[in-house]
């Protein structure tokens, strides 16, 4: 006798001998797993004679593989509960995100990181490329941090230490997408090869320094125009006209002039960047479970660290994305300067061996919450994005 609704077919056999002893159940299992169903064989004390069981046939759904992973999923969590083992331990770890997340995951939580970084940190960005003026006019001559965010404010007005953000916002959302995807690959990839199935850290600053290439190919204009709004006195009101005007006067190239300064500061910044950050997970987070606070304490101190090494570099930087004038005039330099050692024998030329240090106080204050701020967010997407996926696994 069978009955049969919304897919679930309930099959009582005729004869008892056909199921009694335990035989029905494991042919009946024989048939129907093969056949892809299930079958569950229960006592059933409603029927007045024998048989005393009967069969719960499921047919299942289109596609047969949707159900089964469903069934498969199920079984591993029954599993699961049901071990000494902590239910913690079972789940995969949201360091490695699923394979079946695509680089898009990485490069989405990377430029949210990257934006929300340099928009809190805006403003001390601003203090620390004046603080690094090699000749700065005398009412653009701070003691601090502080000193120079309040005379920005009272002197030029509230909204002045903020302007040149629209463009460092649309610049870093492209820029960070491509330097977090292409670190979690490579990084993958190179640790699979030189530790397998542990961490590297020649791994990750080597990872660091490629994401570094891409990084800067996308920052490096503006960044440019950053700075030159960013100074004081800066002739430039919005980023368009700041933008037309070094394309008119200075060429396309002026806004690489930067680059291979930038690379040769970021990718040394970047290589203590990551082997610091991952070395400090190492001792705060040893399981890398989501964990904010060794997130913060992490980015900020590797921050830091990278930071105060590269500061001299920086200087440099921004004298080349500046082309300060009082600076060039000072030394008799006509037009523009350009290249690195270039850069560096100016630099020694106007303040010697202490002019490499400008603006380390505020360099450093800068990058130990602006790395905090992008780590904690970057995790936080890795984490909740991973959740996500498996909680989206489990309710097919």
């Amino acid at each position: 006798m069978e009955f049969e609704h919304e897919g679930v077919r309930i099959k009582v056999p005729e004869r008892a001998e056909a199921i009694s002893s335990g035989e029905g159940s494991a042919s009946s299992s024989g048939t129907g797993i093969a056949g892809g169903s299930v079958a569950i064989a229960r006592k059933s004390p409603a029927l007045a004679t024998p048989p005393p069981f009967f069969d719960i046939l499921v047919s299942p759904p289109s596609p047969a593989s949707r159900f089964l992973s469903i069934m498969d999923n199920f079984s591993d969590e029954n599993n699961s509960s049901s071990s000494s083992s902590s239910s913690s331990s079972n789940e995969p770890e949201y360091e490695s995100l699923p394979e079946t997340v695509s680089t898009s995951t990485h490069m989405i939580a990377g430029a949210v990181a990257g934006v929300l970084e340099h928009c809190v940190m805006y403003p001390i960005d601003c203090v620390k490329t004046r603080m690094q003026s090699l000749q700065p006019d005398p009412a653009a001559r701070y003691r601090n941090v502080m000193d120079a965010l309040k005379r920005i404010v009272r002197t030029e007005g509230f909204w002045r230490p903020m302007r040149g953000l629209n463009v460092t916002a649309t610049g870093a959302g492209p820029a960070h997408a491509l330097y977090f995807a292409c670190y979690e690959k490579i990084k993958k990839t190179l640790s699979d090869t030189i530790h397998p199935g542990g961490n590297s850290h020649i791994a990750n600053g080597a990872a660091g320094c490629v994401a570094t290439l891409f990084h800067d190919a996308a920052m490096n204009p503006a960044e440019v125009v950053k700075q030159r709004m960013q100074m004081y006195n800066s002739p430039y009101k919005r980023v368009l006209d700041c933008m037309s005007t070094v394309w008119k006067k200075e060429g396309a190239g002026a806004f690489y002039r930067s680059y291979t300064t930038q690379l040769t500061m970021n990718i040394p910044f970047q290589a203590v960047h990551f082997m610091t950050y991952e070395f400090l997970q190492e001792k705060l987070n040893p399981h890398r479970q989501y964990n904010p606070s060794s997130h913060v304490l992490s980015g900020a101190m590797a921050g830091a660290v990278s930071a105060a090494v590269t500061t001299p570099l920086d200087v440099c930087k921004t004298l080349l994305n500046t082309q300060e004038s009082l600076a060039l005039n000072s030394l008799n330099i006509s037009g523009h300067i350009s290249g690195m050692a270039n850069a560096f024998r100016t630099v020694y030329r106007l303040g010697g061996i202490p002019a490499y240090f400008k603006g380390v106080q505020a360099r450093i204050i800068y990058q130990m919450p602006s790395t905090a701020i992008a780590w904690s967010v970057y995790e936080f997407f890795k984490y909740f994005i991973s959740k996500h996926h498996r909680e989206r696994r489990s309710t097919y």
